[in-house]
């Protein structure tokens, strides 16, 4: 019996034990509901293969899509005091940034770089929305700020890359008041004549589309991307009436003035490059 149950048994369970599949080795297409392999989509910059849906791209990865190995440094960002509200809803603010911090490995909800696209040189500042959302707090307001002060200080175009749902709730009015801040900041740009290229990426929204989002001297959307203030749903409730089918999407911003370029994601970088190329001649 012991040689049925020590030896036979594990043998034959390990025959027809089913194997554990890996998570998230499939995604499923938003738009056309196409299954694609997790490994396929990165390969093709996460734009699906199918019906050319761009799905949401992670700042990291922004960064390879823009600069190759060697091409770009990081500027740190100004440490401030976190919490400044003392504010808890189901969690202490301390706790989500504790986590966030963690899960992202960065500081906040904006990157900031130096570097070059080909032989054209720029200061580059991106959101990532995997840090709550890409909300706005002080850090990113302050972030911001100091980006626009290190283009005017070595003359360099300044480029943002939005991706964000809006004010950081946790801060409250401080949250809200980055939106004067940054716009001041862009002022300051336009004072000393230094280029701003804005990059709407998919969601920009709220408080960061009301204030330095908008204002750039060149406006890029990223294929597909929702832009707006508020949500179309609020809108229509607001207005009583029914929106298009694209409300809110860069190609319908751009049929109405608000963007100037519609770009494939495959070809961000060269669109970037042509447009800095053209404004330093």
């Amino acid at each position: 019996m012991n040689w049925l149950t020590n030896f036979v048994k594990p043998k034959l369970s390990s025959l027809v034990k089913r194997k554990e599949v890996p998570e998230k080795l499939w995604s499923n297409c938003i738009s056309c509901g196409n299954m694609i392999h997790h490994k396929d989509l990165t390969e093709n910059l996460r734009v699906c293969m199918n019906c050319d849906y761009h799905f949401r791209m992670s700042a990291e990865d922004r960064i390879k899509l823009f600069f190759k190995e060697g091409e770009y440094s990081e500027i740190s960002t100004d440490k401030i005091s976190d919490d400044p509200l003392n504010f808890s809803d189901k969690k202490k603010y301390k706790d989500r940034l504790k986590e966030y911090r963690k899960k992202t490995s960065r500081e906040d909800a904006f990157i900031l770089l130096e570097g070059k696209i080909n032989d054209k040189g720029l200061v580059i500042g991106l959101m990532n929305f995997e840090f709550m959302g890409g909300s706005m707090g002080r850090a990113v307001g302050g972030a911001i700020v100091k980006g626009a002060k290190i283009s005017v200080k070595r003359k360099l175009p300044y480029v943002i890359v939005t991706s964000s749902g809006g004010a950081r709730m946790q801060e409250g009015i401080i949250s809200l008041m980055q939106m004067p801040r940054t716009v001041a900041a862009i002022d300051m740009l336009n004072d000393n004549k230094i280029p701003y290229i804005v990059i709407l990426t998919e969601p920009t929204t709220g408080g960061v589309t009301a204030s330095f989002a908008m204002l750039g001297d060149i406006t890029i959307a990223e294929k597909g991307a929702t832009i707006g203030f508020a949500g179309k749903r609020v809108i229509q409730d607001t207005i009583r009436e029914e929106l298009p089918i694209d409300f809110q999407k860069a190609e319908y911003l751009k049929e109405h003035g608000m963007v100037d370029i519609v770009s494939h994601r495959k070809n961000l970088r060269d669109t970037l490059y042509k447009v800095l190329k053209h404004i330093s001649e």
